[in-house]
């Protein structure tokens, strides 16, 4: 086990933590929406073995991450949001939904064609897994039209923002759109026959496509034909109008399909169009890179991405309104099952929607928000020297409330200018298409620094990003590496080192995100900056082992996946039993992305049974069973939504007084195949700020959706009840008298 670096006491003499707005009550004796915990089970009562728990103590987790974006499409639900951002809540439904099918429905898929025996967790072989995914899909996809058309769009309508048909246009805005088609769209669109001369086109993942039926007025004879909506143009037309009373010009929009569907003749001229559908093919992109220790791992990266285009259809979305006959012409060509067909009204692919989000209409979005500098870092045009602020003790920034240019972006960019740094060890999973963290390591290499970036050309659909940056570095003089064999790296870490005049000295940042200046203000996510010489050893192993071939399997201030982080985790869970059973103060407190891995949910279970109170904030899928009785009295699970996606992962385990925070989520490719790193915060002011957040996020009065024991989400509190928006708190909190705005 990882001993703390330095004693801590988190809570003061009325056994409190303290935080903004009030006193909350320490983990081992609060009390949750559900009502008081039973009684605590006698100290002598044996802890059941995992062996011992029942076998129905899982959720699915593809049906549990449907009910996260059941969640996310509830915000577009809410009326109390403001409008256009109930609109973008729609198109990250939409994108949602497609990557769930890309991965995770692929996988399924593709396990069922194998005939490989596997079950999940809960019991359910991949065809019983399907089945249910696609009846509780085609009732989420029936759901969030229904949002669109009875909801968001008559309201947008209130506020001059409209969606037309071609038949609603005048003249003037016909003869104005129809020479926008002949310059802009015309040129770049290809109609594909299908005949016995022309076979069945390939369908690209994700693009929208017109499904056309012409006639050959002589023969009469019917024929197929496709036209790819292009997707390098706007999704939405906007539509020319005159100014209304008050001088702002209204936001009109022709969906670009319906003005390529109108203008069909002119590409299929001589011939009658019959009619014409729109669909939308998704393809599943979950693969592996062939990992072959003899070729170039860059090589077989981008021979798997070219191989992606090309994988099978797993969902087709087709217009309510498509007749039957082409229906079954694109389930028999495109090899689909009837189960895996989402008949959508309205609008295919919501996720054109971040379009109107774009519009300038303030009163329709979110108050604009500044991330606010870190106090320790500086106020204003006065920025504080970073190593000299970690000489005196560490920091922990929170994003997007702590501002992430003023604090992880002037670390990097401060050790890219500084003579005294001599090397710059940095790992980038995503990064920004502009990204200042690559132009600082730039810097940093062609001014003579050793500098060290491992690049993962393995992150999910940002491998062809992360190659043309892997590329640019290597250019620079930088050190490349790509990661090791069969794992990903996932870990958010840097390393400064510094000459110090006689003396070396390392700086540090563990964070749970990306380094991404762009995500960082939308994430909440949570970065560690310190120049304790543990971690810097630490994270000296850690690349090491990276970029040569050590391979550590212990650290002293870190706990590393795939050797360390379920091992260490569990260990504390068990330590938390002990505490309760002595009659100490125990409790523990876990805020994570996902909780999925049964070793982790099973010592959670064992932790309740000996009463021990968890609490866990989890932002999407979560396995775990809360509120069983004779399983799990004592843990309660809630999940948050709002304005920033909840990224960060921490934990707190009471008894031991121990603060970790990281990259890992607590799944099985996290835990067993990707490269991760918890670290132990133990510096005060940071874990009096750890404490702060997860009071804040379990407050029984914080607006959440709360798991139940029969594996429901409901919306808490209850109607009626004091409400309180944890983001919006956050927001507050941060922007103290001692914390000023501005970036």
């Amino acid at each position: 086990m990882v001993a703390p670096l330095r004693a801590v006491d988190i809570r003061n003499n009325d056994g409190v933590s303290q935080h903004d707005g009030g006193t909350a009550v320490t983990p081992a004796a609060s009390t949750s929406s559900a009502g008081t915990l039973p009684p605590a089970p006698p100290a002598a009562t044996p802890v059941p073995s995992a062996t011992d728990l029942p076998d129905d103590r899982y959720l699915n987790r593809e049906l549990s991450w449907l009910d996260f974006n059941a969640r996310v499409l509830a915000l577009a639900e809410d009326t109390s949001q403001p409008l256009l951002e109930r609109a973008k809540f729609l198109a990250i439904f939409a994108s949602n939904q497609d990557e769930f099918y890309m991965v995770r429905v692929a996988g399924l898929k593709r396990r069922e064609e194998a005939g490989l025996p596997v079950r999940s967790a809960d019991g359910l072989s991949p065809r019983e897994q399907l089945a249910q995914i696609a009846m509780r899909s085609r009732e989420l996809a029936e759901r969030q039209a229904r949002v669109y058309l009875d909801s968001v769009r008559p309201e947008l309508e209130k506020h001059e923002i409209t969606f037309v048909t071609w038949s609603d246009l005048d003249d003037q805005q016909r003869l104005r759109l129809s020479g926008y088609f002949s310059d802009q769209i015309f040129p770049v669109l290809t109609p594909l026959a299908v005949d016995p001369a022309h076979p069945f086109p390939y369908i690209s993942n994700r693009s929208l496509n017109l499904a056309v039926m012409v006639r050959d007025p002589d023969s009469r004879i019917e024929r197929f034909a496709r036209v790819k909506v292009p997707n390098n143009v706007p999704r939405l037309v906007r539509v020319e109008r005159d100014q209304d009373d008050r001088g702002s010009p209204p936001a009109t929009f022709l969906p670009l399909e319906e003005l390529i569907g109108v203008h069909l003749p002119e590409l299929f001229a001589g011939m009658d169009v019959v009619d014409w559908h729109i669909f939308r093919v998704t393809r599943n992109a979950d693969f592996e890179v062939e990992e072959d220790r003899d070729e170039d791992l860059l090589q077989a990266m981008e021979r798997e991405l070219a191989r992606r285009r090309f994988g099978p259809p797993v969902r087709l979305e087709v217009a309510d309104r498509m007749s039957e006959r082409v229906l079954e012409l694109l389930l028999r060509e495109l090899d689909v099952d009837p189960h895996d067909v989402v008949e959508v009204p309205g609008l295919l692919d919501l996720s054109c929607l971040w379009q109107l989000h774009a519009l300038p209409v303030p009163e329709l979005k979110d108050k604009p928000f500044v991330p606010a500098t870190h106090p320790a870092f500086g106020e204003g045009e006065s920025p504080k020297d970073v190593f000299a602020t970690l000489r005196e003790g560490d920091v922990l920034v929170h994003h997007p409330y702590d501002s992430f240019s003023t604090s992880v972006q002037r670390f990097i960019e401060q050790a890219a200018g500084d003579p005294q740094v001599l090397a710059i060890k940095q790992t980038l999973y995503r990064t920004s298409g502009d990204s200042p963290i690559v132009d600082a390591l730039i810097d940093a290499a062609e001014t003579g620094k050793q500098v060290v970036a491992l690049v993962e050309i393995k992150a999910r659909f940002d491998e062809q990003a992360n190659i043309k940056w892997a590329r640019a570095l290597e250019r620079a003089g930088v050190h490349v590496v790509y990661g090791l064999m069969g794992l990903k790296t996932h870990c958010k870490t840097s390393l400064v080192v510094r000459q110090e005049g006689s003396t070396i000295r390392r700086y540090c940042h563990i964070g749970t995100g990306n380094y991404n200046p762009k995500t960082a203000r939308l994430y909440e996510d949570i970065g560690l900056f310190t120049a304790e010489p543990v971690i810097g050893a630490d994270l000296t192993d850690l690349f090491n082992s990276l970029t040569g071939y050590a391979r550590p399997t212990s650290y002293r201030g870190l706990l590393v996946a795939p050797y360390g982080i379920r091992r260490g985790i569990v260990e504390r869970i068990e330590g938390e039993i002990t505490h309760v059973r002595a009659g100490r103060p125990a409790g523990i407190r876990i805020k994570v992305n996902a909780l999925v891995d049964e070793q982790v949910i099973d010592a959670l279970y064992r932790a309740a049974l000996a009463g021990v109170r968890v609490d866990i904030v989890v932002r999407g899928i979560c396995a775990l069973i809360p509120g069983r009785p004779g399983l799990s009295e004592y843990i309660r699970v809630r999940s948050i939504l709002g304005r920033f996606l909840e990224h960060s992962r921490a934990f707190h385990f009471v008894g031991a007084d121990e603060h970790w925070i990281g990259s890992a989520d607590m799944m099985h490719r996290n835990l067993d195949r990707r490269v991760e790193a918890l670290v132990l915060v133990a510096d005060p002011a940071a874990t009096d700020e750890l404490d702060a957040m997860l009071t804040s996020a379990l407050d029984p009065a914080t607006r959440c959706w709360v798991l139940e024991p029969e594996g429901s989400w409901s919306p808490s509190p209850s109607a009626g009840s004091t409400v309180r928006d944890h983001q919006t708190q956050e927001i507050l909190r941060h922007r103290r008298s001692d914390w000023p705005g501005g970036e």
